[in-house]
Parts: structure tokens; C-alpha cells; sequence
């Protein structure tokens, strides 16, 4: 496999996680808000109520890394930067004892995990193909 196509299918493989992930997260999300779903723990509405927005900007990155890598990244890299400041602020109020549920704080270092993966990724394809035109 030369290296377009293996950038190529690196850029599409996280473009489709990240939209599939998006569209995961708004229908968790959706069905427990509308209470069609109980998670089983106490629930934080704003937590909830942001990851369902959240969901929508996941298929927004999604479409922006399927078209150009560049804006992608940039996408990418906001999204693992906002959920990372959310998974801050809920692990401080877990650690004060307010009412988030450990299940939350699992949930959400997930999204930050997958969303670190998908940025490392295509910053690695960016600093590959750097490294490859200065030599």
C-alpha cells in the first residue's frame, strides 16, 4: 500500500468513526433525555444534555476530516480539547462529591480516549507527510 492510499484510508476510517460515534452518542443520548432509556444510575442532566449536543459536532468533525484533512485535524482537535475540559470539570465535582456517577466520569474519559485517537491519528498522517517532504 503506498502512502496516498494508506493516508487516504486513514483520513476515511476516521472520518466514519467519528460520524458513527456522533450518531451513537445522539441516539444514547436522545432515547435516555426523552426517557425511552434508563441508564440505571442518577444522571446528570447537563452532562447528559452535553453529550447529545456534543453528538451533532462528532458528525460535524466527521464530515470535515472526510474532506480535508487540514480542517479535520482542526475539528479533531477542538472536539478532544472540549470533552477533555468537561471530563476535568466532572472529575473535580465527582471528587467533591456532587452528584455525578462514577459511570459518567467512565463515559466521558471514553469520549475524550476515542477523541485523542482520532486527533494523534491524523496529526500523524500530517507530521508524516512533513517529514517526508524535507528529506
Amino acid at each position: 500500500m503506498n502512502r496516498k492510499t494508506l493516508t487516504t484510508f486513514i483520513q476515511s476510517a476516521n472520518a466514519i468513526i467519528a460520524t458513527i460515534f456522533g450518531l451513537i452518542t445522539i441516539w444514547v443520548g436522545g432515547t435516555t433525555l426523552l426517557g425511552f432509556s434508563d441508564p440505571g444510575y442518577v444522571i446528570f442532566s447537563p452532562l447528559l444534555i452535553f453529550n447529545a449536543v456534543m453528538g451533532f459536532a462528532y458528525i460535524a468533525a466527521g464530515y470535515l476530516i472526510w474532506r480535508n484533512l487540514q480542517s479535520g485535524i482542526k475539528a479533531a482537535k477542538i472536539v478532544f480539547l472540549v470533552n477533555l475540559s468537561v471530563l476535568f470539570l466532572i472529575a473535580i465535582a465527582y471528587w467533591l462529591e456532587a452528584s455525578i456517577a462514577i459511570e459518567s466520569l467512565k463515559a466521558m474519559s471514553f469520549r475524550t480516549g476515542i477523541w485523542l485517537i482520532i486527533y494523534a491519528g491524523l496529526s500523524g498522517i500530517k507530521i508524516s507527510d512533513k517529514a517526508k517532504t524535507n528529506y
